[in-house]
């Protein structure tokens, strides 16, 4: 399996962010998009979600068990945690999961392990408003446990992190690449995940010509 992305462009208002951009990503691989804000990261890893589409160009994840069914490959984890604050974080992951499904879900945690996993055993019962900043943003990670899907797009995915959950994190990301999973996160801060390439948006940007094509192809 393999996300291949070919000559895709994307437009934010009135502003062209990028065209041209290919790469692929390979199973058991990952991708770092970095750059400055405004660069169009952000954008990028919504067009890969499959929540907007791109100007031009194809988006493919290739050998997957139901191509024609991308976003259900894909795992996505925005700026915002998405919890509802008066439901406790159990049942938050609980609809959670309920809700996405899963392409194998037999590889997937219950949700107690899935807490457990994240830092947060014990915390189950209590609501979400109660928390900090950081265990909410660890409870959405959760939520990457819960259900089972090859793709993970991850928008800042340490934010709020201290340095315990940040190196907590990055041994969930490192099993999911380990055992054949996809991963593209953009972030700020850096990112310690194992086999990985990365696409530096802001650089590329910064020398092209306006209205020039450009192209990141990311080896294999």
């Amino acid at each position: 399996m393999q996300l291949v992305v070919r000559e895709v462009a994307c437009r934010r208002g009135a502003r062209e962010l990028f065209r041209g951009l290919g790469f692929t990503v390979p199973a058991g691989r990952a991708l770092v998009v970095t750059g400055p804000n405004g660069a169009g990261k952000s954008s990028l890893l919504r067009l890969l979600a499959g929540l907007a589409s791109p100007v031009s160009g194809s988006i493919r994840l290739e050998g997957a068990p139901e191509p024609d069914a991308y976003r259900e490959q894909v795992h996505y984890l925005g700026h915002l945690d998405a919890h509802k604050l008066a439901l406790s974080a159990s049942a938050n992951l609980g609809f959670w999961r309920d809700l996405l499904g899963g392409v194998d879900q037999g590889a997937a945690l219950k949700v107690e392990d899935a807490l457990e996993a994240v830092g947060l055993g014990g915390l189950g019962g209590l609501p979400v408003a109660v928390l900090s900043a950081g265990q909410k943003r660890r409870l959405a990670l959760a939520r990457l446990l819960v259900t089972e899907r090859p793709l993970w797009i991850l928008d800042e995915p340490t934010t709020a992190l201290d340095a315990r959950a940040q190196a907590l994190f990055a041994a969930l990301a490192r099993a999911h690449v380990e055992k054949g999973g996809l991963l593209v996160a953009a972030t700020h801060a850096p990112l310690d995940l194992g086999p990985s390439e990365s696409l530096d948006i802001g650089a590329h940007a910064a020398r092209t010509p306006p209205g020039a094509a450009w192209t990141e192809e990311v080896a294999s």
